[in-house]
């Protein structure tokens, strides 16, 4: 499962996606951000699986052996460590303790320092598992449904499909909202869910809410937001983080508490209960944190990178026990160290609504090594800032703890008289370097060390022999490929005996046209060839009229002309 952005759990709100940092057609600014420890967060994941391999999907970027490979002139390198907001409890690192004896008393205590468990009092959820336009809803045994009114229907195993209209074919005389029990699991789309299912509509979309007991709402919860395979002590641990996390992030008011999703925690209901996992709901029963008397908001993630982070740090609120702290057991995360992801960077400028296409950035980072903000500098010299939040969010990376570099290149000229330099202009970081492949070779080869400045731009000074590619090299990175092309440097004069000149780089036999200018254009009146020293010539002055030479020598050289020779 994809770790989702930072999101805030606000049932009452209705069913608009509570995400604190969507990306509209400009990324949201930070300022909301602090809304989210103020209503509840969560996060979190199935498994945190690394990546696949294969081409980028935002940039096309290949990975050949070990070395990653993009053909765009501008990318966006990041790499990064750890998968989540990074608040609160590591799975992996909890994972981790387990393995190393650790109980989940002692778990919990390094996740969330000063919190003690206390014991809470039971009682029913409200949770949403459904919102669409039409919902089928049924059970495998005899159920019932309960109208608006009171009154009670039996109904036959099976399934029913609610519309917008919210009404029962079988009983169109029942007025909604409907209230289906049964003695079994009841299902929703398929998926099994324990306790009762109300349905509702505002006329567009359908409602399914499950009103279910803690307990067996957290013994859907556990399996969907850890491997059920895991060592007991982890499991165990995510379920007292689970249960203090839903009863912290209980709705005020409205028609649902908790969302099923990651808008709250994911909630997969009875067809997700094993036995592991509900053997850990039941070792922990009650069980949550507090502190200061009250339920402490037990925010947990997938993977921290090797350190959590603070929630001052995070979302500008101080939380006495979501405090940064090192998590040494994290290494075992598969996305524990994740990258180089390559990013193009014209689409980057196109996400994040710049005015011009990225040439330089500079990066502050919190204490945590995390990324504070990101001033982005664009080619019209405009100057943008982001957070680390809006960026994961935009760009869809796995953490806000990643280290940004922009490899681009862009020479002054893309086509160059032979001999004559050509000023690359580009930014990378400490240890970049230019390679070339001249046309004709296969090989790239070292053309340059680029000194970036601190924001990671830089200029350097060629002179291509004859066509050549152009990239940077960074780490196992090869990316910014650009082409200069090489032309033949043509010099020609017109004297009474004829025309003639001398072409670079010499080359014997290369092609050597006339051309004379005519209404409709330049066409050729005669032709030679160069001798080894490069020189041709034209015998006979030609008629009156406006001339000029085109020398086509090949090789990775590109045609030339000369200037003008007026002929009178």
């Amino acid at each position: 499962m994809r770790m989702d952005p930072l999101r805030k759990a606000s049932p009452g709100a209705g069913r608009r996606s509570a995400t604190v940092l969507a990306v509209g057609r400009r990324v949201a600014r930070a300022g909301a951000v602090f809304l989210v420890l103020l209503a509840g967060l969560a996060s979190a994941l199935y498994a945190a699986r690394p990546s696949a391999g294969g081409t980028d999907t935002i940039t096309g970027a290949t990975s050949v052996s070990t070395t990653t490979v993009s053909t765009l002139p501008s990318v966006l390198v990041v790499s990064g460590h750890g998968y989540g907001h990074g608040l609160g409890m590591s799975q992996w690192g909890a994972y981790g303790y387990a393995l190393h004896g650790f109980a989940y008393d002692r778990i919990l205590q390094h996740y969330f320092p000063g919190t003690t468990l206390q014991h809470a009092p039971g009682r029913t959820l409200r949770v949403l598992v459904a919102e669409a336009r039409t919902v089928t809803v049924g059970s495998n045994g005899p159920w019932s449904v309960t109208d608006a009114s009171g009154t009670r229907v039996p109904l036959d195993p099976g399934t029913v499909e609610l519309g917008a209209a919210l009404t029962l074919d079988s009983h169109p005389e029942l007025s909604p909202p409907f209230s289906f029990t049964s003695p079994t699991p009841l299902t929703v789309g398929g998926i099994a869910y324990r306790g009762k299912l109300v349905a509702s509509s505002d006329g567009k979309v359908v409602s399914v809410v499950n009103d279910v007991g803690l307990e067996w709402y957290l013994k859907g919860v556990v399996p969907a937001e850890m491997p059920p395979a895991w060592p007991a002590a982890a499991l165990q641990a995510q379920a007292v983080a689970a249960r203090s996390y839903a009863l912290a992030n209980i709705a005020k008011s409205g028609p649902f508490d908790l969302y099923g999703d990651s808008r709250s925690q994911v909630y997969a209901g009875a067809s997700a209960e094993t036995a592991a996992t509900s053997a850990a709901v039941a070792a922990t029963a009650g069980q949550v944190l507090e502190f200061g008397g009250r339920v402490a908001d037990a925010l947990f993630h997938s993977s921290s990178g090797g350190r959590t982070v603070s929630s001052l740090e995070a979302t500008g609120v101080a939380v006495p026990y979501l405090v940064s702290v090192a998590d040494p057991y994290d290494t075992l995360s598969p996305l524990h160290d994740w990258g180089p992801i390559l990013l193009d960077a014209a689409k980057v400028a196109k996400t994040l609504a710049l005015t011009a296409p990225i040439s330089a950035l500079t990066v502050t980072d919190g204490p945590s090594g995390r990324v504070k903000t990101l001033e982005l500098v664009t080619a019209d010299e405009a100057t943008s800032s982001f957070t680390g939040n809006e960026l994961r969010v935009a760009l869809g990376l796995n953490s806000t703890w990643f280290q940004p570099v922009l490899l681009r290149l862009q020479p002054s000229v893309r086509t160059v008289a032979y001999g004559a330099p050509v000023t690359l202009g580009g930014s990378g970081a400490p240890g970049v370097a230019l390679e070339a492949r001249p046309s004709g070779s296969s090989d790239w080869a070292a053309a340059g060390s680029p000194a970036p400045a601190p924001d990671g731009s830089f200029t350097l000074l060629v002179r291509p022999r004859v066509t050549t590619s152009y990239r940077l090299a960074l780490g196992a990175v090869r990316a910014a490929l650009v082409t200069v092309a090489v032309a033949a440097r043509v010099s020609a004069v017109a004297a009474g005996s004829g025309i003639s000149g001398t072409a670079k780089p010499a080359a014997a036999g290369a092609t050597v046209q006339l051309l004379e200018r005519s209404a409709s254009g330049w066409s050729p009146v005669s032709s030679t060839t160069t001798d080894a020293s490069g020189a041709f010539s034209f015998g006979g002055k030609p008629a009156p009229g406006i001339y000029r030479v085109r020398v086509s020598p090949g090789h990775g050289v590109s045609p030339g002309v000369s200037a003008t020779l007026p002929v009178q």
